[in-house]
């Protein structure tokens, strides 16, 4: 690495608590969290009294089970503010998510709700690898996305200096990372690849910058790309989880020593792992969509807020805390091409296998007749472009072709492409799917 990790140790005491502490600690903020919701939200209590269930009936935490799901629409149903729990006046700062599909999904916060986020996060870091004095390179996206907001006042809170670049300029933010020498970035996975990229561009050796360690997020990534990263970086990549309507960045992190999956900060939110047809919680190790309760939350608690996200719960290892795994996909994601699921990651898995391919690429959905097709596109890597022949090129596409045939059991078209034909991302999310279907 880079530089010589810190060592390890929790940030807070909670995180090496007893399981029974855990558990404990839980049911009582469950209880006045399900109160809070039906004395304050008129959409919590309308569902609570239509599903004949009220706070009262939780005595113990298998008792969520009882109540009814929450989902994104209901949040733009209530758009803007119709599900804040307390008088608008006493919310301080208010996120949002992109709306692309729709009307945004507005969320609050108080005072202390900041307070609890920018804890949450300095844990993250902290988890991460991160220590006070070190310099955090922010290269998640400012304003209504909670992602820049979170990391900067995370960063402040465990006492770091933060450069607060957010995305795009890619040019730039390589002249701050080699002038301003952080030790930690923070952007989406597929950003820091670009920043790769661009190092090698600008001809300087991206193993040999300052930064020891990158907390990654915002979007699904793969163990590939994660060896990819710290390969490339000569880095510590590590995973940190979050969505705007349960929090932002900081629900969930990796720990630097294991990295084995995010550790969920279980004292502020309850997780469950549930059936995507059925809504039925499934047993810890059993893949299902992730589903969400936050326990601290005062403008804006959510009550099993079905997140779409596709993973498991796994025991505790570095922490008292249960950890999710890789997150495979997100149920309203998934591909369905002539009868059969894929996830953009699965198809990510075996891109990154080769490694004459970069990490970048595209899913271009179509219909042929009635007929569903899917094209992979991807790219060489940079030094690839000159040394593969037309024919090794050929190649490359029949073995991945192969792969997602014999692994994922659809039928694809590959096309291998130059280095750099695929359009990059400034700092956002990487544009996986481009879905064709009914356009002219």
């Amino acid at each position: 690495m880079a530089a010589s990790r810190p060592q390890a140790g929790a940030f807070d005491s909670i995180e090496t608590a007893s399981r029974d502490e855990i558990v404990a600690l839980q049911t009582a903020r469950l209880k006045k969290t399900l109160q809070h919701v039906y004395a304050n939200v008129p959409h919590y209590r309308n569902k609570f009294d239509a599903a004949g269930v009220a706070p009262e009936d939780l005595h113990s935490l298998q008792d969520l089970a009882k109540f009814p799901f929450t989902t994104k629409s209901d949040l733009r149903a209530n758009y803007p503010f119709g599900m804040f729990a307390v008088p608008r006046e006493q919310v301080v700062r208010v996120h949002a998510s992109s709306g692309t599909t729709g009307k945004p999904t507005v969320v609050g916060y108080t005072k202390n709700d900041i307070a609890t986020w920018s804890s949450l996060m300095a844990r993250s870091i902290y988890a991460a690898g991160g220590r006070p004095g070190d310099i955090v390179h922010v290269g998640y996206g400012y304003g209504l996305f909670t992602g820049g907001l979170g990391a900067h006042y995370g960063a402040e809170h465990l006492g770091c200096t933060v450069i607060p670049m957010s995305g795009g300029q890619t040019e730039k933010q390589i002249q701050i990372i080699n002038d301003f020498r952080p030790d930690i970035i923070m952007v989406t996975p597929s950003y820091m690849l670009v920043l790769a990229e661009e190092f090698d561009k600008q001809g300087l050796d991206a193993r040999a910058s300052s930064l020891r360690m990158g907390m990654f997020g915002a979007e699904p990534w793969t163990e590939a790309m994660r060896v990819e990263i710290e390969a490339k970086m000569n880095i510590d990549a590590v995973d940190v989880y979050g969505l705007s309507e349960v929090l932002g960045p900081g629900v969930a992190c990796e720990c630097f020593e294991s990295k084995d999956g995010p550790v969920i900060w279980e004292d502020h939110f309850y997780p469950e792992i549930i059936n995507p047809e059925t809504g039925e919680v499934v047993p810890d190790g059993e893949e299902g969509e992730l589903v969400f309760t936050s326990l601290t939350k005062e403008a804006f608690p959510v009550i099993r807020y079905r997140t779409r996200d596709l993973t498991r719960l796994l025991p505790p290892t570095s922490r008292s805390m249960r950890r999710i795994g890789k997150i495979v996909g997100r149920s309203d994601d998934m591909l369905i091409i002539r009868g059969v699921n894929v996830f953009p990651t699965q198809v990510e898995e075996l891109i990154l296998k080769d490694p004459r391919l970069s990490g970048n690429y595209q899913l271009i959905v179509t219909r042929e007749g009635h007929l569903d097709a899917l094209e992979v596109q991807c790219e060489l890597q940079r030094e690839a472009s000159f040394k593969v022949t037309g024919t090794e090129r050929q190649e490359v596409a029949h073995l991945l072709r192969h792969h997602i045939k014999s692994l994922i059991g659809v039928s694809t078209e590959v096309r291998v492409m130059d280095f750099g034909a695929i359009p990059r991302i400034q700092g956002g999310k990487a544009q996986r799917v481009i879905d064709q279907r009914g356009k002219p």
